[in-house]
């Protein structure tokens, strides 16, 4: 996979199980799980990707914006969702040689400042996990708060 393709992977139809913390800083706050599902597509030639998600337990939908910056050799990862309507604050990062992709930044949960950091990790053909960390600004106590498990959907099959 090249830089500049990173995300070719995430095209497509895919299902995905959901595990999040009610409180996205106590790690004893307890985790809700639930599913939804994703379609993506590339834009730009494999430099742009975009994807919807729903989540029908929950009433919701998100979009998430990923965009190669060829002067950096980063993406930026911008996310908005029906419940706000508007584009978070981005994280940004690369792949790491081991096919694993970290992107940080800065945003706020509730009233509070936090880092934040997306990681993608486990991907193949029919498979990948992204997951999401918080931690308050000068700490390195990262909680992970969401974890998304893909799996790729095919056509003709349900696969939940």
């Amino acid at each position: 996979m090249t830089s500049d393709h990173a995300f070719d992977f995430l095209v497509g139809e895919w299902t995905v199980r959901n595990r999040r913390l009610a409180d996205f800083l106590d790690p004893d706050s307890g985790w809700e799980e639930f599913d939804g599902h994703t379609s993506g597509r590339l834009f730009w030639d494999g430099r742009a990707h975009v994807d919807e998600i729903a989540f029908p337990s929950k009433g919701f939908s998100g979009l998430t914006l990923r965009l190669y910056e060829p002067d950096t050799g980063e993406w930026t990862l911008n996310w908005s969702s029906t419940r706000a309507g508007r584009l978070d604050p981005p994280v940004r990062g690369r792949f790491a040689a081991d096919g694993t992709g970290e992107f940080h930044g800065e945003d706020r949960y509730g009233d509070r400042p936090v880092r934040v950091r997306f990681r993608w990790s486990g991907i193949t053909p029919e498979t990948a996990r992204w997951e999401q960390a918080f931690a308050p600004p000068g700490t390195e106590e990262w909680v992970v708060n969401w974890v998304m498990d893909f799996s790729r959907r095919r056509t003709g099959v349900d696969n939940g």
